[in-house]
């Protein structure tokens, strides 16, 4: 997606001091039947600017096919444009010296509050039937700290979700409802291979919500 220049400006004010590292935009088509939110870009998308590549976005791919998608069909953006990073310093026993290092984590809420105009903006332009959130930052992003995946996953929601409020300090509940659908992140699978059935259920339901 093309942002307002004022837009991106804003946004990169607001996100001054942080420890985030270049931008990757929104990609998909407008009124999409489905919008994926994530939780950041990692080192392989700030790369290849491309949301969802790499490991997670092979994964990805094979969700949306259990779903009758492509990643042409659906718009995908994360509650962070920018990626979160952490700085860590190691001995390598092999020349004694001390190595640093800049390692992907998880956003903090300020970093996502920081970014909420352009995820507002994306999802007003974009006007998707559907919104699936993968993973806590983007299910807590548009529903509140109170929704937790592992509570949620495969389940429609219909209400209204947060955006930014007017002073841009916090969230206010919008005027509109939408259907969302919590998901387990894609990449869930590299580190519990138990959710594989799990996640490959919700994304069928996916489907079966889409074709109704």
């Amino acid at each position: 997606m093309d942002y307002p220049k004022e837009l991106v400006e804003h946004v990169r004010q607001r996100s001054t001091g942080m420890q985030l590292e270049g931008f990757v935009a929104g990609q998909g088509p407008l009124f999409p039947k489905l919008m994926i939110v994530g939780e950041a870009p990692g080192r392989n998308e700030i790369t290849t600017h491309i949301p969802f590549s790499g490991q997670a976005g092979v994964e990805l791919m094979k969700c949306l096919a259990l779903a009758g998608l492509t990643r042409e069909d659906v718009y995908i953006t994360s509650a962070v444009r920018s990626r979160p990073f952490s700085i860590k310093e190691r001995l390598n026993k092999r020349t004694g010296l001390l190595e640093t290092s800049t390692p992907n984590r998880t956003p903090s809420k300020k970093e996502v509050l920081a970014h909420a105009p352009i995820l507002d903006y994306e999802i007003f332009q974009v006007a998707p039937t559907l919104i699936a959130t993968v993973g806590n930052i983007g299910l807590q992003r548009l529903l509140g700290s109170g929704h937790l995946i592992t509570d949620e996953h495969g389940k429609l929601l219909v209400g209204p979700i947060q955006k930014l409020d007017a002073k841009e300090t916090g969230y206010q509940w919008t005027s509109q409802n939408y259907q969302v659908i919590p998901l387990f992140h894609p990449a869930a699978v590299f580190y519990n291979r138990k959710l594989e059935p799990v996640i490959q259920k919700d994304w069928q339901q996916v489907g079966q919500l889409l074709n109704n």
